[in-house]
């Protein structure tokens, strides 16, 4: 972990949404927060209350006295802080302009506008948290779902931290021993440390493997499952949007080409966060608008992680059918044969024909029928893998996915090199880069323009 910082001006903003609420919040770090409070503070002197408390009183304008607002003010000082500076936080009556004018009478007493992840960042580079946590503090402040939430705040216990720093005292212990072998070489001998070394490296290899395997499941928490509902012109794709959602999102009616431009909304559906999107009729048109409209659909349907093919029962199987399913068999798909309440021509068994292992349900837009049953079976689909996770422990970041994966070749790099008879004193240089580069992904080693592109995600105040 970075060493501690604690030389820093005093920084401010609003932590809470923009708009009216009942209350907003304003938001100081630093060494000198409590004197800057106290210049615009009316009511105890806020220099001399214990720390962790809250204060009434009125933020007046320190330069003609008038009154601004009627506040409480929560005082807490370093280090049992989440900036582990001293922090204080004015809770305002929620409104744009009043809580504006407490930020601004903040920076004119000699508080700096905070960056967007600052207080975050100041909580890092102190020692307070590492980089995985602070990656899910944005995690739950974006999560959609609970099962996001839950990831998130086991991800804020440490618990990501916990296994990496774990791994990195294997590969510490293994490097120590070949030191050992390289500098005194009459107490060991180099077969036994090569083994050792090798064992180690498959060990450490095996880990990593298992936490990449959640990778996809942690993308899908955090961003949702893009989810492309296509079929030819009037089969019901708009009809089974909004029984998904519950709500009429999108336009219905008997005409069809009626859907001419993507609709997206997401709906959280057994713990996975899905982006439906309703996708315009594929079929071969001379309407200008209607071509556009499929277009983004292609573009939709290659982009989606999972395609739901919708089919009219009442139907025939038609060109513009079996083009939409060759053109999905290579997509993970479920496909639906709608309209279930009008006497079925076509059946599971004539699809089943092109692919047996599709999986087919039956529904009805208009009754209701089996719309639950899509969700049972998109929740089961995607939370295997999420609950057959091992200690709980999801990846979500792009970025620790990219580290472990460096992370693995660096492995693979020691286990080739020890086969080939590789010198231990150039395999172990693989293995200190691996030990490096995990060392990245809790910020015990990273280079600063990490840090700088990594906390300007964050929203501001936080």
């Amino acid at each position: 972990m970075a060493s501690a910082v604690t030389e820093y001006d005093t920084i401010a903003a609003i932590s809470t949404p923009p708009g009216e609420g009942a209350i907003s919040i304003v938001r100081l770090s630093g060494d000198q927060a409590v004197e800057i409070a106290q210049k615009v503070f009316k009511g105890k002197d806020l220099t001399k209350v214990e720390s962790h408390t809250i204060n009434y009183g009125h933020i007046v304008d320190p330069v003609d006295g008038s009154l601004v607002d009627e506040v409480m003010v929560s005082v807490m000082l370093a280090p049992k802080t989440f900036t582990r500076e001293d922090v204080v936080e004015i809770n305002t009556h929620g409104g744009i302009v009043a809580t504006n004018k407490v930020l601004q009478l903040l920076i004119g007493s000699g508080a700096r506008m905070a960056e967007p992840g600052e207080f975050t960042k100041r909580a890092f580079l102190n020692g307070r948290i590492d980089l995985t946590q602070a990656e899910s503090v944005m995690d739950l402040i974006r999560a959609k779902t609970d099962k996001a939430m839950q990831v998130a705040v086991n991800q804020l216990d440490g618990n990501l931290n916990h296994l990496i720093t774990n791994l990195r005292q294997e590969i510490l212990d293994s490097l120590a021993q070949v030191e050992v072998n390289i500098d005194y070489p009459e107490y060991d001998t180099e077969q036994l440390t090569t083994k050792m070394l090798l064992e180690k490296a498959k060990l450490v290899s095996k880990n990593i493997d298992s936490l990449l395997k959640t990778a996809d499941s942690g993308e899908i928490l955090q961003h949702g499952l893009a989810t492309a509902i296509v079929g030819k012109p009037n089969v019901g794709k708009s009809s089974l949007l909004n029984r998904l959602l519950d709500e009429d999102k999108a336009i219905v009616t008997d005409v069809a080409g009626t859907t001419r431009d993507i609709v997206e909304q997401y709906v959280n559906i057994d713990g996975v966060p899905l982006k439906l999107i309703d996708t315009a009729g594929v079929r071969d048109t001379n309407d200008k608008v209607e071509k556009i409209g499929v277009e983004r659909s292609k573009k939709a349907l290659k982009d989606a992680d999972l395609v739901i093919v919708v089919l009219d029962s009442s139907r025939e199987l038609e060109s513009d059918d079996i083009q939409l399913l060759e053109a999905t068999s290579g997509k993970h798909r479920i496909i639906i044969f709608n309209k279930n309440d009008l006497v079925p021509v076509i059946t599971p068994e004539t699809v089943k024909q092109i692919n047996k292992d599709d999986t087919i349900l039956q529904t009805s837009a208009i009754t209701n029928e089996g719309i639950e049953k899509i969700k049972q079976t998109i929740g089961h689909i995607f939370n295997s893998g999420i609950e057959d996770s091992s200690n709980n422990v999801i990846i979500t970041s792009a970025r620790q996915a990219g580290l472990l994966r460096q992370a693995k070749e660096n492995l693979n790099d020691v286990i080739s090199g020890i086969e080939a008879g590789m010198p231990i004193d150039l395999v172990q240089i693989d293995m200190t880069s691996c030990w490096d580069t995990l060392g990245e992904i809790t910020g015990e080693s990273y280079p600063d323009e990490l840090i700088t592109q990594l906390f300007s995600q964050f929203c501001l105040g936080k």
